[in-house]
């Protein structure tokens, strides 16, 4: 029946004309939308047509499936590598390596048992990937944390630390440039420059930037009369915080010098972490006494120790005897509580790490990085025996007895499996690294471990024929 016919019906004398008049205009309506919904239907003659959803629900939900198989992430980096886990949130973890399809995704790590691709397939199970913020994170080369190859730590800003590894050297070091790059872009993205973090018993919100903008939850009720009563306080007591101002400004005033506090022995000098020639200015010598002392002991009773100067010791137990070395305490290193070898070398590495400048001063890095990279042997040890002759005397003396011991700790690789090639890769990055990191990183620890090696390999044509 068509609407010409509907409204002629309808329109006959017996009925009312206004209600008559309304049907007509309800159903006019109808048909019009019907019509409307299937024009907007456009059918290919050369395909067939696809059932169109009239649920509300199917048009605003998207198909998971659909959009997996049509969209690429965002992905800058993806490989199987090894991790451990070794700490989280401060807290020390059993060290176990696992094979896991790591994902660098822009501003976050992200760790798969299996490649993403593959995740993505079984989405019923609802897998999520371990996810690691990169923001606030550090990222370092490590030899200590693990005796396989190749190893780097990143520890996160929530104190968790993971330990990334593989065989292969120029991926590593692939990873661990492109790992850094996205720190520090992090480091100065505008975008995070406006996440807040919320101060401890306050009702302010303090961006990165260090600036405060009102907290948008509201002060629960029970806490308001505590806040007027600061407020009355704090103003009530305006007059006595004048006279505490005062006080505290004479007292600074009269305080003692540095210098006079030194000279009482209320400050001590320390020894971990001053510059080496000021040390041995202070010390009367030419090689720091904490030195000697170490190297002492260590050839007296650790020149055979399984993985000597590789195996970590106890950090609390070596921070320990730093705070003792720093007192300047009488230091008796074959006491029991030293009776670990490993807490020995691992305060004579953390000795040189923490110099102000290294063994090797800063301004003769690229001396000896260029003179490694000279093609003729002969003449690579002739260019490093010039540079080590002049360096500073400190510099040059602690230089030679270390070196001197770590060859006898060499001579007894049979015992302790540590070669020439495991000690420089120890020590490169321990006693020379560049004073501005210009993002070489990787290349600059092959060429420290190179020049180590080297000096360890022709020790006697560099510094001479030895006294033993």
């Amino acid at each position: 029946m068509d609407v010409q016919s509907v409204s002629n019906k309808l329109s006959s004398p017996r009925q009312n004309p206004g209600a008559v008049q309304m049907r007509i205009k309800s159903i006019t309506a109808n048909c019009d939308r019907l019509s409307q919904t299937k024009s907007m239907v456009v059918t290919d003659p050369g395909h067939p047509a696809k059932a169109v959803s009239r649920h509300r629900r199917n048009h605003s939900q998207h198909n998971l499936a659909d959009i997996t198989a049509g969209e690429k992430p965002d992905t800058e980096k993806c490989e199987y590598l090894n991790k451990a886990k070794i700490a989280e949130g401060g807290k020390k973890l059993r060290k176990n390596w696992a094979s896991t399809w790591v994902v660098l995704d822009g501003k976050k790590l992200l760790f798969y048992k299996e490649s993403k691709q593959q995740a993505l397939t079984n989405l019923k199970t609802g897998y999520k990937p371990e996810s690691v913020d990169l923001y606030g994170a550090q990222i370092e080369w490590t030899t200590e944390k693990s005796s396989r190859k190749n190893v780097f730590q990143i520890t996160t800003g929530s104190g968790s630390e993971f330990l990334l590894q593989s065989e292969k050297q120029a991926s590593m070091f692939s990873w661990h440039d492109a790992i850094k790059k996205a720190i520090n872009s992090l480091g100065t993205g505008g975008k995070l420059l406006h996440s807040n973090i919320r101060k401890s018993s306050s009702t302010e919100l303090v961006n990165r930037c260090g600036e405060s903008s009102p907290a948008v939850k509201e002060t629960k009720p029970e806490h308001r009369r505590s806040l007027i009563f600061k407020l009355t306080y704090s103003a009530s007591d305006s007059g006595d915080k004048n006279g505490v101002k005062n006080r505290l400004k004479k007292f600074i005033s009269r305080r003692p010098s540095m210098k006079t506090l030194q000279e009482k022995g209320i400050i001590r000098d320390q020894v971990f972490g001053c510059h080496l020639a000021t040390l041995c200015k202070r010390e009367e010598t030419t090689i720091p006494n904490f030195v000697r002392q170490c190297l002492k002991n260590v050839e007296e009773r650790g020149l055979e120790a399984d993985g000597i100067y590789r195996v970590s010791g106890n950090l609390a137990t070596i921070q320990k005897l730093r705070f003792l070395v720093d007192q300047e305490e009488k230091l008796n290193l074959d006491d029991s509580q030293w009776e670990d070898i490993h807490v020995v070398t691992g305060a004579l590495k953390m000795f040189f790490r923490e110099l102000p400048e290294p063994l090797f001063p800063f301004c003769f890095f690229e001396l000896f990085v260029e003179a490694i990279k000279t093609q003729d042997y002969q003449q690579r040890v002739q260019s490093i025996k010039k540079l080590v002759s002049q360096l500073p005397k400190p510099n040059h003396d602690t230089m030679k007895v270390l070196f001197r011991h770590l060859q006898k700790i060499i001579a007894k690789a049979s015992e302790n499996l540590m070669s020439t090639q495991g000690i420089s890769i120890v020590f490169g990055p321990t006693l020379l690294w560049p004073q501005f990191d210009t993002g070489n990183m990787a290349v600059h620890m092959v060429y420290q471990n190179q020049i180590v090696e080297l000096i360890l390999t022709e020790y006697s044509e560099i510094f001479g024929p030895t006294d033993e």
